[in-house]
């Protein structure tokens, strides 16, 4: 796995959403599911379907994460996602529209995790063969 960046940051990423997306159940009991302010998690404000937006996207990096392939595809889809993410919620904070109660530490970490998603995702393992597919 460390021989591919993309096995390893897919795998790294995908325990970390994981581990948020659980811990922010903790946090947000007694918070509306689409609630546009949410409770702090450290910096960052989430809402059960944050929460759930988390564990998904940190299932699909750790599942990709076992062969290069899927985890360059998923790193750079997932990357792609959330530069539109970290964008749109520039305008979304405040609004009656921001259904994941996002918030500028949000924003923040949603365009630094797009920058290395996607760097990673389409620099690195450019020659996926037969031999490093499953390494």
């Amino acid at each position: 796995m460390t021989s591919s960046p993309n096995r390893l940051l897919a795998a790294v990423f995908g325990a970390v959403y994981l581990l948020v997306g659980v811990a922010g159940f903790v946090v947000t009991s007694g918070v509306g599911f689409a609630a546009t302010e949410g409770r702090d998690l450290l910096l960052f404000e989430v809402n059960p379907l944050h929460n759930i937006v988390h564990l998904g996207i940190g299932a699909a990096l750790l599942l990709a994460s076992r062969s290069v392939g899927a985890a360059r595809a998923v790193n750079t889809t997932i990357g792609a996602v959330y530069l539109l993410v970290g964008v749109l919620g520039l305008f979304l904070v405040g609004t009656a529209a921001n259904i994941i109660a996002l918030n500028g530490a949000d924003n923040v970490l949603h365009l630094a995790s797009a920058i290395l998603l996607l760097g990673v995702g389409l620099s690195a393992d450019k020659r996926v063969g037969a031999s490093t597919a499953s390494a």
